[in-house]
């Protein structure tokens, strides 16, 4: 493995992690071609745990076909669809295939996908899910009971800093470091002056000295992507200057990269921020051109 997410954290150096989506499907080879756009330009690559409540291939499977090709996986762990048993038990098997690494979040709501009749499960949420895991590295199960060889994780919360309101917002990351968060990645983000706003509260609480920030930065080249976010994806802002912007250009795909290049520039420089998180959502092959016009 040539990078790891937890050498990056030690390292003090801005970190930059990647975001792929398992297919829709049993192929390993999908999931190898997309790993080849993110080999040797990022520090670790999430991979995604049915994302918007749509039937994909499990994120720990994804995982470790990443861990073959040679890259550190950030494995996404929701409590839509599982309850704390089999929670633990995934947790501990990614753990035996070499994941060192969780995201772990509440999940998108079933209705948003395609099994809109799923019976959910949220047997708990984020934060005590985070609470959960850490607990499992100490060597405890949630019921108290002693884990044999305890998994040795890095833990991430995720956090959107444009949903209201703001401040009960940014208690939540408290609490999530509080229950054991290494690190968050946040929404993504379109409006890099509220944001500025958003890491200023979470300077006043120190927040970022408790967790690595790592600001989420979604590189598109459709404006209709940007509409849809902007009018469909709760908590999103999207700045009408941006959608403009790319419904007026005539090469869309080189002014994405420059819009994303752009922000990824602004948040660089907000104290705090301690990376980004790259999330091309279908459009991978982007990824080691705006890791480079980007200067990361």
């Amino acid at each position: 493995m040539e990078r790891t997410f937890k050498d990056a954290i030690e390292s003090g150096r801005f970190i930059v992690t990647g975001e792929l989506g398992p297919p829709m499907g049993a192929s390993d080879a999908v999931v190898r071609k997309k790993a080849a756009h993110f080999r040797g330009v990022v520090d670790a690559v999430n991979t995604t745990d049915n994302q918007s409540g749509i039937v994909r291939m499990s994120s720990i499977a994804a995982a470790a076909i990443l861990l073959d090709e040679g890259l550190d996986p950030i494995v996404q762990v929701t409590c839509r669809d599982r309850n704390r048993i089999a929670l633990q038990s995934d947790m501990l098997g990614a753990s035996a295939l070499g994941v060192r690494n969780l995201l772990l979040l509440t999940g998108d709501h079933m209705t948003m996908g395609n099994h809109p009749d799923a019976k959910p499960v949220y047997d708990m949420d984020s934060v005590q899910l985070i609470g959960v895991a850490d607990e499992l590295r100490k060597g405890a199960f949630m019921c108290g009971d002693e884990v044999k060889s305890p998994p040795g994780f890095l833990l991430g919360g995720a956090a959107n800093p444009f949903a209201e309101p703001m401040g009960l917002r940014i208690i939540r990351i408290a609490k999530k470091a509080r229950a054991g968060a290494d690190f968050i990645q946040t929404q993504a983000i379109f409006d890099a002056s509220r944001f500025r706003r958003w890491m200023e509260g979470v300077r006043d609480l120190g927040l970022h000295r408790d967790v690595k920030i790592l600001a989420g930065i979604l590189p598109t080249r459709s404006h209709k992507a940007l509409e849809y976010m902007r009018d469909n994806v709760a908590g999103m802002t999207v700045p009408e200057s941006l959608i403009e912007r790319l419904r007026g250009a005539e090469d869309r795909e080189a002014e994405g990269v420059r819009i994303a290049c752009e922000l990824v520039e602004e948040v660089r420089a907000i104290e705090g921020v301690a990376g980004v998180h790259l999330m091309p959502v279908m459009w991978e092959k982007i990824t080691p051109r705006l890791v480079e016009e980007a200067g990361l």
